[in-house]
């Protein structure tokens, strides 16, 4: 089961700091382990969450630049109606997220980095990695040409709900699913319907 979904920055923004990351949309799937919701008002909870978001989206942060200072590539600024080459030019990877860093048990962090955005899945141990990494380049297709994230005053706090869409049709309740051809046709015409609402 994947345990939550996230979109935030990985660089270039200079009203952050060289290490932070920026979470610009969030989806947890599941309840609290019982052990992190005793003795803890929704307030609390709502806190711990957040930052554990946050550390994980730091970690991806940090993993997305040493992929890029390994590889050597610049940035190039995307042309409205260029999002099909960024995305064909994102960086992936996975990050392993040990043991109480920030999760109470071990892991996966699968992400995908277009320009300045990064996308992440943490998924458990047990998942199928590849099935969640094609689930995670679908969710950023979808992200970039629908709801054109890639362009300059892209609100994507504003576009939450077609997000959330996109979710529940992709990973209903957090549980990858195995897409078809049939099924990503049908899921690429549900999706363009809603977003013309």
């Amino acid at each position: 089961m994947v345990r939550c979904f996230l979109i935030h920055t990985v660089c270039g923004l200079s009203a952050l700091g060289p290490g932070d990351s920026r979470v610009l949309y969030s989806r947890v799937f599941g309840p609290d382990p019982p052990e992190q919701s005793q003795n803890q008002d929704p307030e609390q909870r709502r806190l711990l969450q957040k930052e554990r978001l946050a550390v994980v989206a730091r970690q991806v942060r940090s993993a997305v630049s040493l992929s890029r200072d390994a590889s050597g590539r610049q940035l190039v600024e995307v042309v409205p109606g260029e999002e099909a080459l960024a995305l064909q030019e994102a960086d992936a990877g996975v990050a392993r997220l040990r043991a109480g860093q920030p999760f109470s048990g071990e892991m996966s962090a699968l992400w995908l980095s277009i320009l300045n955005l990064g996308f992440t899945l943490v998924c458990e141990p047990h998942d199928n990695l590849l099935l969640a990494e094609g689930t995670l380049r679908t969710l950023a297709r979808l992200c970039v040409e629908h709801l054109h994230m890639l362009g300059q005053g892209s609100e994507v706090l504003l576009k939450s709900n077609r997000v959330d869409f996109m979710l529940s049709r992709l990973l209903p309740h957090g549980q990858l699913l195995f897409l078809n051809h049939k099924f990503a046709q049908s899921l690429e015409k549900e999706v363009a319907l809603y977003m013309t609402k």
